[in-house]
C-alpha cells in the first residue's frame, strides 16, 4: 500500500525536474559545450606544449581524447549534479521546496525522489557526450556504452547526494556559486580525471597524490573508465557507493526540521 502511494510521487518529482529541463534547453548545450572544449581544444594544447608530449605513454592527440573521455563524463555529472542542488535552494527561496517537504511522503523519500530525478537528466546528458564523442570518431567500443550505464547512474547518485548535501548549508541562493567554486574545481583536478595518478605520484607531487586518491570524484571516474572497457573496478565502485550513502544520509539529517541545518536556520 505504501510502495502504491509512494512511487506516483517519485514518478510526478522526475516528471517535473524532467520538463523544467525541456523548457531549459541551453543546459543541455553548456553541458556539451564545456567538455567538448576541453576534449577537443584542452587535450591538444595539453598534448603539445613546445611540440613535447608531457603525459606519457599517451604520445598521440587521439590517444589522450580516449583518456579525458571518463573524466568528462564526470564532469558532465558533477555540473549536473551542482545545478540540480542550486535549483534545490532556489525552489527553497521560492517556497516551493516547504511545499514538497510537507507532502504525506517519508521525507528522505522525497529527497531521494529528487536526487533520482536528477540523476536521470545526468545519465541522458552524459550520453549524449558520448554521442559528441562519436561524432568526434573518439575510439570508445560500443560495448561499452552498455556496459557504462551502471557506473554512471551510481557516479551520479553520488554526485547528485553531494549537491543536495551542499544545498543543506547555502542559505541563499547569490552564496551558491562561491561553494560550487570551492566544490567543483578541487574534486575535478584533484583527480584522474585529465591525467593518472602514478603521474602525479612520479612528478614528486606527494600531497596533490594523496588528496587524489580520496577524492571520491577519483573513484566515480576510474569506475567509468574501467566500465567503458567492460572491465569492473571494485575498490572504485564501493567508494563512490560509501561516498552515496554517506552524503545522502547527511542531507536527510540537515533537511530534518527537529535535528539538522534547517532547524538552525530557523533559529537564526
Amino acid at each position: 500500500m505504501a510502495t502504491t502511494r509512494h512511487w506516483p510521487a517519485m514518478l510526478a518529482i522526475s516528471q517535473r525536474e524532467t520538463i523544467k529541463f525541456w523548457h531549459q534547453r541551453g543546459r543541455l548545450l553548456s553541458a556539451l559545450v564545456r567538455p567538448a572544449l576541453w576534449l577537443m581544444v584542452f587535450a591538444a594544447g595539453f598534448q603539445n606544449i613546445f611540440g613535447v608530449s608531457i603525459i606519457p605513454p599517451y604520445d598521440t592527440y587521439i590517444e589522450y581524447q580516449v583518456y579525458v573521455v571518463p573524466g568528462l563524463l564526470g564532469m558532465v555529472l558533477l555540473f549536473n549534479g551542482m545545478q540540480s542542488s542550486l535549483a534545490m535552494v532556489y525552489d527553497r527561496e521560492m517556497g516551493l521546496m516547504r511545499l514538497l517537504l510537507i507532502a504525506p511522503q517519508p521525507r528522505w523519500f522525497l529527497l531521494l525522489s529528487k536526487l533520482v530525478a536528477g540523476t536521470v537528466l545526468s545519465v541522458l546528458q552524459a550520453y549524449a557526450f558520448l554521442a559528441l564523442c562519436a561524432v568526434f570518431k573518439v575510439d570508445i567500443p560500443w560495448s561499452g556504452w552498455l556496459y557504462a550505464l551502471p557506473t554512471l547512474i551510481l557516479a551520479g547518485l553520488m554526485l547528485g547526494a553531494l549537491g543536495l548535501l551542499l544545498s543543506v548549508s547555502v542559505r541563499q541562493l547569490e552564496n551558491f556559486a562561491g561553494t560550487m567554486n570551492f566544490v567543483i574545481f578541487p574534486m575535478f583536478f584533484l583527480s584522474t580525471a585529465l591525467y593518472p595518478l602514478w603521474k602525479l605520484q612520479e612528478s614528486g607531487a606527494v600531497i596533490v597524490h594523496t588528496l587524489a586518491q580520496f577524492n571520491p570524484f577519483t573513484h566515480a571516474v576510474e569506475m567509468i573508465r574501467f566500465a567503458l572497457y567492460g572491465q569492473f573496478n571494485l575498490l572504485s565502485s564501493l567508494v563512490v557507493l560509501g561516498a552515496l550513502i554517506l552524503f545522502f544520509l547527511l542531507a536527510v539529517w540537515g533537511y530534518d526540521p527537529q535535528h539538522g541545518m534547517v532547524k538552525k536556520a530557523r533559529q537564526a
